[in-house]
């Protein structure tokens, strides 16, 4: 029998166990997030049963780290921030500090150090963007006005808690260090500072340059595997060479070389490429920290438990939304904002991580965290569906005005009839809406970039702003009444979803679907597609066209005669010789 040893059970354990708690806790309709953490619980030691190797764990949950930050620089837009900065600046930062001040008055009421109460306060300080941005995404609320300040604000969480992995251990070891005074720590963070910012001003001079050439170069060889695997050089690299060379920390190295590749226009290319190593290792990231978590503490110390459950679900949003509304925001965007913020996630994990390594955090402390986290991950999504139908009940048509999402789907026009429906307007969408439009044939264009939408509008085009996967949307386009749907987007079960919603309400509906493989096909036909279009088959049958054959009829391929075989009996009296008689 072979032994698997402690790195490939732990690897299939982990993984296992999280895709099917990952798959529960998204039947349930609460965050993946919830069962990777859970998934960690049972491998840990405070359980019993299978007890992964912590160790082995830690080590690949610290690439899981790596690979998230450069996913958050490779999606970090300096654009973005500023055109929400004078709010989301200073709002965050205000935020932070409330938290964190909150934080740390539990920390002093349990007895802990001032060390352990500033960690503790700024792991409740920051939200999780993984649980924002899928929020915010389930409600179209993206490229709201609303939606971009609460992504703003959750970028400058996320850089001052980068800007904390980098200054933290310096100020925690010169701090403990018997002859440590102001000073002291002062120099000390002054040399990590200055090391830092010579790490960002090298990789603004030579990796915005260097970077984005390599990868081009990878490219052009034409091999998916070489171009993956100099993305993921790229990520890890420069992360260790963020460690060993400037004493910097692998986010913030990581962090950068995200946003070094955001100079690429290859780097959309590089982020679908990452995306399978990076949710895999970030996967077993949160299973590690669930690992460290002890179930104990909801029984030994339930009342702390609750009150670090209140700080991040009600101090944070109270503070966030005084101070939206202080800066002359609508009370939907300070419930919004409120509402996304009362979560703690993957730097909150992180921050704790370091505290353990650095001696100054506690099991207890830990415990608390993972505890508020899970349990405050489980309840946003009804904490958003509450502000939701609070904002239903009591606003305005002046309040509902200030949002322009709230009033951007009433400009479709009444008496629009025997029309087509295009749902996503990329490549192919606009192409197919540029070819009714030539045709004088009227048609709705449905897509979940609000910006987009506005644009479209702008060219006398209807447009709705929304998700196609939802009955409603279709509505505000007048499915009833429409005679096509034309669904382009490229993600074919999705595709699939949003053909059965209209079958179900339109059975008589003509319904044509783009598809990229084949089990996408079958799928979409289940689903009662009237046809299904795939890319390689328009090609092959425009070249037959090209060809002056008729793409409906097969094509004959001349077989070239076999070769006449003459049978010789075995008996038969030949001449001897070297070559054949024959």
């Amino acid at each position: 029998m072979h032994d698997t040893g402690p790195l490939i059970s732990a690897i299939i354990g982990g993984i296992v166990l999280a895709a099917l708690l990952g798959l529960l806790a998204n039947r349930l309709k609460i965050s993946p997030l919830v069962g990777y953490l859970i998934a960690g619980i049972i491998c840990g030691p405070a359980t019993p049963g299978y007890v992964a190797d912590s160790a082995v764990i830690s080590q690949l949950a610290e690439i899981g780290v790596i690979l998230l930050m450069f996913a958050v620089g490779l999606h970090f837009s300096l654009k973005d921030l500023l055109s929400v900065k004078n709010i989301a600046i200073p709002g965050a930062v205000a935020q932070i500090t409330v938290a964190t001040l909150m934080g740390m008055g539990l920390a002093a009421a349990l007895g802990w150090s001032m060390v352990t109460g500033l960690v503790f306060g700024l792991s409740l300080s920051t939200a999780s963007t993984v649980v924002l941005l899928r929020a915010l995404e389930e409600r179209d609320l993206i490229e709201s006005t609303r939606g971009r300040i609460a992504i703003g604000w959750l970028i400058v969480e996320d850089l001052a808690m980068v800007l904390t992995l980098v200054l933290l251990p310096a100020v925690v070891t010169t701090m403990n260090s018997d002859n440590a005074n102001v000073v002291d720590i002062l120099i000390e963070v002054s040399k990590t500072v200055g090391l830092v910012i010579l790490f960002i001003i090298f990789m603004i001079i030579v990796g915005r340059r260097v970077i984005p050439w390599v990868l081009a170069k990878s490219a052009s060889t034409g091999s998916d595997e070489l171009f993956t695997l100099t993305v993921l050089g790229i990520a890890l690299g420069i992360a260790l060479a963020a460690v060993q060379l400037f004493g910097a920390s692998f986010a913030l190295g990581a962090f950068f070389a995200g946003m070094a590749l955001t100079e690429s226009e290859l780097s959309q290319r590089a982020a679908n490429n990452i995306l399978p190593l990076k949710d895999a290792f970030a996967v077993l990231f949160f299973v590690s920290v669930g690992m460290l978590f002890d179930p104990e503490i909801l029984i030994s110390n339930p009342i702390a438990t609750v009150v670090t459950v209140i700080i991040i679900i009600f101090g944070k949003s109270i503070a966030a939304y005084v101070l939206v509304r202080l800066f002359g925001h609508s009370k939907r965007t300070a419930f919004t904002i409120s509402a996304s913020l009362a979560q703690i996630g993957e730097f909150a994990y992180i921050l704790a991580a370091l505290g353990i390594a650095l001696n100054v955090f506690p099991s207890e402390a830990h415990s608390l965290i993972l505890a508020g986290s899970i349990i405050s991950i489980v309840l946003n999504p009804f904490i958003f569906n509450l502000v939701e139908r609070y904002l239903n009940k009591t606003e305005n048509i002046v309040d509902k005005i200030i949002d322009p999402v709230a009033i951007v789907n009433q400009q479709v026009p009444e008496e629009l009839t025997d029309h087509a429906i295009i749902v996503g307007h990329g490549r192919l969408g606009s192409t197919i809406a540029m070819q009714l439009q030539e045709r004088n044939i009227p048609f709705v264009v449905v897509d979940t970039s609000l910006a987009l939408v506005e644009k479209l509008r702008n060219e006398d085009m209807i447009a709705v702003f929304g998700n196609a996967g939802k009955l409603e949307t279709l509505e505000l386009a007048h499915l009833d009444r429409a005679r096509w749907l034309i669904i382009s987007t490229p993600n074919g079960y999705e595709a699939g979803e949003i053909c059965f919603l209209a079958r179900e309400a339109r059975p008589d509906l003509e319904i044509y679907v783009r598809a990229f493989y084949d089990d996408e096909i079958e799928y979409i036909s289940e689903r009662g597609a009237t046809q299904v279009i795939t890319g390689e088959k328009e090609i092959s049958a425009h070249i037959l066209r090209l060809l002056h054959l008729d793409p409906a009829e097969p094509v004959i391929v001349p077989v070239k005669p076999e070769k006449e075989v003459i049978d010789i009996p075995e008996e038969s009296n030949l001449p001897e010789g070297n070559g054949s008689p024959i």
